[in-house]
This record gives structure tokens, C-alpha cells and sequence, in this order.
């Protein structure tokens, strides 16, 4: 039944790959990052997931996340996606003990940007948003020397920071990342920041101009994004 359900995802994968996006697909990853694709649109992966989740959804949560694994294991852009797409589905049943298999998936199978923020806005930032006492772990994740772990702990924020949720957290986790020289995790941790200020603009702002002696100007721009035009300039000032 397992192996029937992923041959079937791939076949649905391969049938609908696009070589065109195949072709584009390695420019939007650094040099030797770029993952294993079949070439599929990220709407039509969506689609597929859904479709697909729909004969499984049934089966226990345990045997869904089972499912998963085998996506994750094949290092797919696609498969990956679509393991989030059916985790994410499951949030209403997310308990305690699941943190350990995220954990698991963010240290050992993400391998590049796009793997990295499908799990972590929404399966992660989910389960962290229901047990608040997790968000500590995402701060040990921040001071991991990789750089898709690092990220990890700041992207998971960004869903609940756009909803006023765990602002000093997210204080907290860009300053252990404040001078990271890795521009994924700048980027990162400088999208976090700007998802907390749509809701709680001049904390950021506060914060951004204390620290942008010291911000890089990677990660400023991207905290500053939503600002107005008038609180941009005086925050790019040198």
C-alpha cells in the first residue's frame, strides 16, 4: 500500500514535469545547493499533493508521516514539498511527541532553501504556534554551525510573527544571528524581522536601527521591506 501511494506521487511528478522549468530550475539555487527536480510548477506540485493526500488521509497519522519519510529520502524538490503539503495537513493532530520527527526531517533531510522554508512557514511554524514552549528549541536551532538549520530557526517564525505572535522571540533569535556572514541565514532571519513588522512596525524599526552598525545590509533590506518610504531612508542612512 505505502510503495503503491509514492510510485503513484512520482508517476503523477514525472508526468507533469515541464522541461522548461527543469532548465530554469538550478538559477534560483547557489552553485552545487541546487536539488534534485523533475521540473514540476510549485502550484502543480500543490495540486498533486492534495490529490494525492486525499487516498491516504485515512490512515494514521504515524503511517502519513511514514509516507513522508520515504519522500524526504529521495532528495526531490518536489517529493519534499509534497511530504510538507500532507504533514501540514495533519496540524489538527500535531501532539508534543511529532517535534522529534520535524526536528529530524529540518537536521537531516533539508538540504537547500526552498526544502528549508516549505517545512518550516507552515508544518514547523504550526506546530510551534500550538506548543508555544517549543519555540525555545528553535533558538538552539539559530546557534547550529549549518546554515539550513540556522534558517530553520528564524523562517518557522514568520506565519505566527505576521500574526503579533512571539515578538521577543523573534528579537532573540535575530540576535544570535544578527552577524551570521551566511546570506541565507541574513535573508532569513532579515524575512522573519520583516514578517514581525506588520504587526508591530516600530519594534522593529527600534531594533533595526540599534543594531545596523552592525546588520548586514543583506539582512536590513529585507527587515525594512514593508516600511514606509520615510522610515526605509533613514534606516539605509550609513
Amino acid at each position: 500500500m505505502m510503495f503503491t501511494t509514492l510510485d503513484n506521487v512520482r508517476k503523477l511528478l514525472k508526468d507533469n514535469a515541464d522541461p522548461k522549468i527543469l532548465a530554469s530550475s538550478a538559477r534560483y539555487h547557489k552553485e552545487g545547493e541546487a536539488p534534485k527536480v523533475y521540473g514540476v510548477g510549485m502550484a502543480n506540485v500543490g495540486k498533486i499533493a492534495k490529490e494525492a493526500f486525499k487516498q491516504i488521509k485515512h490512515l494514521p497519522k504515524q503511517e502519513i508521516f511514514e509516507l513522508c519519510e520515504g519522500l524526504w529520502q529521495t532528495g526531490y524538490l518536489e517529493e519534499s514539498v509534497v511530504a510538507c503539503v500532507w504533514a501540514e495537513s495533519l496540524h489538527k493532530q500535531y501532539e508534543p511527541a511529532d517535534f522529534k520527527i520535524f526536528e529530524h526531517w529540518v537536521h537531516d533531510c533539508v538540504t537547500n532553501w526552498a526544502d528549508c522554508d516549505t517545512l518550516c512557514n507552515h508544518t514547523v511554524g504550526s506546530f510551534v504556534t500550538m506548543y508555544p514552549e517549543y519555540v525555545a528549541e528553535l533558538k538552539k536551532w539559530a546557534k547550529s554551525t549549518r546554515r539550513f538549520v540556522k534558517r530553520a530557526g528564524a523562517v518557522t517564525l514568520i506565519i505566527p510573527a505576521r500574526k503579533g505572535l512571539f515578538l521577543e522571540d523573534v528579537f532573540e533569535i535575530a540576535d544570535i544571528l544578527l552577524l551570521d556572514k551566511d546570506d541565507l541565514v541574513q535573508k532569513g532571519y532579515g524575512w522573519m524581522l520583516k514578517a514581525a513588522s506588520e504587526a508591530h512596525q516600530k519594534e522593529v524599526f527600534d531594533y533595526v536601527m540599534a543594531n545596523k552598525s552592525v546588520m548586514p545590509r543583506t539582512a536590513l533590506r529585507y527587515a525594512i521591506e514593508k516600511m514606509p518610504v520615510d522610515l526605509k531612508a533613514e534606516a539605509m542612512k550609513k
